[in-house]
Parts: C-alpha cells; structure tokens; sequence
C-alpha cells in the first residue's frame, strides 16, 4: 500500500508545473502609431497582449482569420491575469463590444483611461491563425 502511494506522489510531482500566463507587449516601429501581430491559438487556448496608450487616444484594432473565427477581447488598465492558471478567468473591465462572449473582430474608439491595455485573442471555434492590426492616434 504505501509502495502505491509513493508511486501517486512521485507520479504528481513528476507531471508539468503550471506555467503563468505570458503576454506579449505590442511595441511599434520608431515613429509608428500602428503594428501587427500573427499567431495561432488552439481550441480553447488564447493568446495575450498589452499595449500602452493614454487617456482619449483613439484606438483602431482589427483581428482577421482566413476561417474567420478569431476574436478579442480587450481589457482596461488594471485588469488582473489568474497566478498560476493561464486558463483562467482575467478579472477586470473591458471596453464596451469587447468583452468575454462579445465575438469582437473589431474596435474603434477613444480610450477611457491611461495605462496598459490587455488583448486576448481566441478562437470562436477550432483553432484560429490570426492577424491583428492595431493602430493608437
């Protein structure tokens, strides 16, 4: 019995740690005001990036996919990623039409607040390579 019970600790102990989320900083070109993005998410999986911009900038994004099923949400300053689950709920405000089940490919506006913004991308369904395009005047 505790041969078995060393055999599941071992076993738990051996299985892949739990990485955090990873989010890629958008950086324009030196004197751009605009920049892309391509990726790829599986099924399920999401890809994140933030961007800084300030207050009453307008901000002009764009995701497309070839099977046209990539989407985003984007999220206020502040928002918070889960520690240790990159699976997890992000807790925070997104932007109105950009919010978790909105299915946005789009956003045009001005920006509430001043700080780094989060986008996520997703698939609507399947996996998705995606294109996202961003511009901050």
């Amino acid at each position: 019995m505790s041969r078995l019970l060393a055999g599941l600790v071992l076993a738990a102990l051996a299985g892949p740690a739990l990485a955090e989320p990873t989010v890629t900083p958008i950086r324009f070109a030196p004197g751009a005001s605009s920049g892309e993005v391509t990726g790829g998410v599986e099924r399920g999986g999401r890809a994140i990036y933030s961007f800084g911009a300030r207050a009453g900038q307008t901000l002009h994004l764009r995701v497309t996919a070839v099977e046209q099923n990539a989407a985003v949400q984007i999220w206020l300053p502040g928002a918070t990623l889960p520690a240790g689950d990159p699976a997890g709920d992000i807790t925070g405000t997104t932007l109105p039409g950009a919010g978790e089940g909105q299915d946005a490919t789009t956003w045009n506006g001005r920006l509430p607040q001043s700080g780094t913004y989060l986008i996520v991308v997703g698939a609507t369904r399947g996996g998705a390579t995606y294109r996202l395009r961003l511009s901050i005047s």
